[in-house]
């Protein structure tokens, strides 16, 4: 058994964790923090459905407890990081596009495949509903929040396609800013024009309303309103 209690963060990818793990770490400082990468978004994988969602993240919690030899009580929470990708617009703000990957802009989405790309959509949009009203997983408290319309447009204030490379300097960058200042990655996050007022329900209530879900907003700021 863990000497601490442990907060597991489940991110996509590892640009997640080298921008947030070190600022995550300094403020749950009484806690063991670890991070879980899917290497994708967990909730488009091909093989999650709404029913399997929960089973699929269980096994990234199975997964860290095999590393770091941690029992199921060590836990105190999960966290889990998810982009919205614009899911919860409305089929007509799917436009055709000419580049062979999804486009985003802050009012509409561009892909060459409008269809599939509606189906993805409904389908996060479900898978997303039904995690953000789960309360547990497997007896652990869980929560998940919200980054739109990814993570690095609320970070760094641009919504383009970066490559793994840009994702990881950039990264590494804000974590270099905010190392060792937390207060002022809280105040960030907390009091900035991407900052999604109210509490944990009524956030998700906003980001799923119109357009939002493709603008530049985020709930990050409801992970320090209490440690516990």
């Amino acid at each position: 058994m863990s000497e601490k209690k442990v907060i597991a963060f489940v991110v996509e990818g590892p640009s997640e964790e080298a921008a947030l793990g070190t600022v995550m770490s300094e403020y749950f400082s009484g806690s063991e923090v670890k991070f879980t990468v899917v290497h994708g978004d967990i909730t488009l994988k091909d093989y999650v459905s709404m029913d399997g969602i929960l089973k699929k993240i269980k096994e990234q919690i199975d997964s860290v407890k095999k590393k770091y030899r941690y029992e199921t009580e060590d836990f105190i929470k999960i966290i889990h990081l998810t982009d919205t990708d614009g899911v919860f617009i409305e089929d007509r703000d799917i436009f055709p596009g000419s580049q062979d990957t999804i486009e985003y802009f802050t009012d509409h989405i561009e892909t060459p495949h409008i269809e599939s790309t509606s189906k993805r959509n409904h389908r996060k949009a479900d898978i997303l509903l039904k995690l953000r009203r789960t309360g547990k997983i497997n007896g652990i408290p869980y929560k998940i929040y919200f980054n739109s319309c990814n993570l690095e447009h609320v970070l760094y204030n641009t919504l383009e396609d970066f490559t793994d490379e840009d994702k990881q300097r950039m990264s590494d960058d804000f974590a270099e800013k905010y190392e060792g200042n937390i207060d002022k990655f809280i105040e960030f996050v907390s009091c900035s024009d991407f900052t999604v007022p109210g509490t944990y329900q009524k956030t998700w209530d906003f980001i799923e309303k119109s357009r939002n879900s493709l603008k530049r907003f985020s709930n990050m700021s409801l992970l320090f309103n209490n440690k516990k």
